[in-house]
């Protein structure tokens, strides 16, 4: 096991947890207004998986913010190679709430490890589960197996959240956290036929989620400057040059989670 894969993530203290929360609330509500519904669906004696929409960088950050303090709350991501080289990489682990995992997919083992783990020690993993940015407001692209898979493994419910209003960001604009009720396993096991059948029903529950949400137009120059800062659509940059998309350029690669140790595609 590599240094930079550890078995588990480690908590952080709650003095840190607690400057890390009310540094984020400062920074984002100086920007935008953020709105938290549902949280009566939240599992109150038991962790879950948060599986959450992500149209925009911004979207860890804010499940980071707002989600309650308890249980404790870690980010699967960010996909890197390696933590300790750059600034961001190193702000990241130094805020020991994230579950990185590497691009390169060599350490699948470890990193089912490391998910599961934070879930059977009572915590919360809270993944993007599309695998990449979804481009547009109200919808989500098909999701990849790896919240199934970890919600199996781990015995814990999915929760599904849709994070509204990040798409697009502009001074003053209000975002909604918008939490489902729980995804039960019914009975399903960690194996191809179960993860299938889990994220069948994750997709429905994020979809439902979403009706009636509707697309804004785009801000001005610095709100677009804002929405993009860390944004990557590498297919929307092949589209507007009108390159032939590369190979795998339609399926993203399965960053939201490993496929099974020992097993093919779910």
């Amino acid at each position: 096991m590599s240094q930079s894969s550890p078995p588990a993530p480690e908590r952080a203290g709650r003095l840190k947890r607690s400057y890390i929360r009310f540094t984020l609330r400062l920074w984002i509500r100086w920007y935008l207004r953020v709105r938290v519904t549902g949280l009566e669906h939240l599992p109150q004696a038991t962790p879950y998986l948060l599986n959450f929409s992500h149209p925009n960088w911004l979207d860890p950050f804010l499940v980071a913010a707002f989600m309650p303090s308890r249980p404790r709350v870690f980010i699967f991501g960010p996909k890197e190679e390696e933590m300790k080289v750059g600034w961001r990489n190193r702000l990241i682990a130094w805020s020991e709430i994230a579950v990185p995992f590497k691009p390169s997919k060599s350490d699948l083992l470890d990193t089912t490890r490391r998910a599961v783990s934070v879930m059977k020690r009572g915590d919360v993993l809270a993944i993007a589960g599309e695998g990449r940015l979804s481009d547009r407001e109200g919808a989500i692209v098909p999701l990849e197996d790896g919240p199934a898979f970890f919600a199996l493994r781990a015995k814990a419910p999915i929760v599904p959240m849709a994070i509204i209003g990040t798409r697009w960001l502009r001074f003053g604009k209000q975002v909604t956290l918008r939490i489902g009720k729980p995804v039960t396993l019914d009975g399903l096991r960690p194996d191809r036929p179960g993860v299938a059948a889990l994220t069948v029903r994750l997709q429905a529950a994020m979809e439902e989620l979403l009706v009636g949400v509707q697309e804004e137009p785009p801000p001005g120059p610095f709100g677009r400057w804002v929405t993009d800062l860390f944004n990557e659509r590498p297919w929307l940059t092949r589209a507007a040059v009108g390159s032939p998309p590369s190979a795998g350029s339609q399926s993203m690669p399965r960053a939201a989670g490993p496929k099974a140790p020992g097993e093919g595609e779910c």
